[in-house]
């Protein structure tokens, strides 16, 4: 018997991180956790024999015991502490994929977590007016005052001042890899546009930003950006272009 699936299916957006999560949940929570209750219930028995027969005072065991629960503990909460900011990018990653699968009715070709060399991208779009790399970036906002972000076209300037060029930095790196493995799979040569995605932030643009190649900007934003750009690929290429991608992404399974 064999499966009736002939290729394996493309993947989920955040796919990447909820292996991530799951890897910290396994290797991490639950064997500490593990640990913990075995020592909990030798605490038990022991105890339990030494009211019972009374052979030496468990004490000793006791106080181990008791710092190798402390000693789980804080690997427990370490672990925690890794998966919130996992969890949120993850959530912000599926948040932002579900909003861009509304554009399949515009003709447009998505895809999710695409799977490179110890990184993915978070989505990509294959639209009449081009290719599209985008990376989703899921901060926490302020308790207080606007979440305002001001990008000046080659950095970001977030509330407190802080200044931040990763975001782009790291768009630019995945848009050239992009465009690398479509030129090697096709025989083409199609350009890649750049963009970050903000969900739930104000971005404020400058006049040089707006001459920069990097889009940065909330999601509900980018439809517009889309539908106002000039067709740049035929219907030809654009099938080309998603079959190829499609391809790729099977072909690299799930690790």
């Amino acid at each position: 018997m064999k499966s009736p699936i002939k290729d394996r299916p493309l993947r989920n957006p955040g796919q990447s991180l909820d292996w991530r999560i799951l890897d910290v949940v396994m290797d991490r929570q639950i064997k500490y956790v593990t640990y913990g209750l075995a020592v909990c219930l030798a605490l038990v028995f022991n105890w339990a024999y030494y009211f019972s027969r009374k052979p030496f005072p468990p004490v000793w065991f006791t106080l181990f015991g008791l710092l190798f629960l402390v000693y789980c503990y804080y690997k427990i909460r370490a672990a925690t502490k890794e998966i919130e900011p996992l969890t949120q990018g993850r959530d912000g990653e599926k948040a932002v994929g579900q909003y861009l699968e509304l554009l399949r009715e515009q003709g447009v070709k998505v895809f999710h977590d695409i799977p490179g060399d110890n990184f993915n991208l978070d989505h990509v779009l294959v639209a009449p007016s081009g290719v599209y790399v985008i990376e989703t970036k899921t901060y926490s906002k302020p308790d207080k005052g606007d979440a305002r972000i001001i990008y000046t076209g080659d950095s970001l300037i977030y509330r407190n001042g802080f200044r931040d060029d990763k975001p782009l930095v790291q768009v630019k790196a995945a848009a050239n890899w992009l465009k690398q493995i479509i030129k090697e799979s096709t025989g083409k040569d199609f350009n890649v546009r750049e963009v970050v995605l903000f969900p739930g932030w104000f971005i404020e643009s400058t006049a040089e930003s707006r001459k920069s190649d990097v889009w940065v900007l909330e999601p509900k934003g980018l439809p517009g950006f889309i539908s106002n750009s000039r067709v740049r690929l035929s219907g030809g290429d654009l099938n080309l272009v998603a079959y190829h991608l499609s391809r790729f992404v099977r072909a690299a399974g799930v690790g």
